[in-house]
């Protein structure tokens, strides 16, 4: 009985250890744990009362009310971020004004245009992320019966095609006007015999 709980202990111990071992596979690719540990370094000289598991429990509240659609944080973040980077570039700018030599006056300059760039960056994503642009997707059907074949790219040009040959044929197709009126009738013979213009009385040829 003794030697069966021993070896029901060994394997719960196996059991364990095989589950932290997948624990710890899993850790690189926790999301939350990873950046933690890398904001933990940076976030100790601002305060000391952090520790790591803190912050992986605000960072995993942090993303489920992202996932859910609350983007305040986000909000919060990016107008912080916008604010200090504004305050680094009026700082740098200020440095580079005081300076005397060239080198020094542009390096200063440069690191401050950086800032100003960045703060505008962070305002631009601040406004799509609260004003997101608008993209229409439209969606065209085209039904065709048959054997036939329908070009998108040319639909204004075989219109105008059309168009032409339409105009060409009923100029083609037209009747003439130009009917001689004939005893009442408006068809054109040519062979009928034509009537003889009466003489002039007034004009006839004078005998000798």
């Amino acid at each position: 009985m003794i030697k069966g709980n021993k070896k029901l202990n060994k394997d719960a111990e196996e059991k364990e250890k095989q589950s932290m071992k997948e624990f710890a596979a899993t850790v690189p690719l926790y999301a939350s744990y990873m950046n933690a540990s890398l904001l933990e370094p940076f976030a100790k000289p601002i305060t000391n009362e952090i520790d790591l598991l803190s912050l992986v429990v605000t960072l995993d509240k942090n993303i489920e009310e992202i996932k859910s659609g609350n983007m305040s944080s986000l909000e919060a973040m990016l107008i912080s971020q916008a604010q200090a980077l504004q305050t680094i570039f009026v700082s740098l700018g200020m440095k580079a004004s005081s300076q005397s030599q060239l080198k020094h006056y542009t390096a200063f300059m440069t690191l401050a245009l950086k800032a100003q760039s960045q703060s505008r960056a962070t305002i631009q994503a601040l406004v799509e992320l609260k004003y997101p642009k608008q993209i229409a997707f439209v969606k065209q059907a085209n039904i065709a019966h048959g054997h036939q074949q329908v070009n998108n790219g040319t639909v204004a040009q075989s219109a105008a095609i059309s168009g032409e040959q339409a105009r060409a044929e009923k100029i083609i197709n037209q009747p003439n006007e130009l009917l001689e009126v004939n005893h009442g009738s408006k068809e054109m013979d040519g062979r009928a015999t034509q009537t003889a213009i009466p003489k002039d009385k007034a004009m006839a040829t004078v005998a000798t």
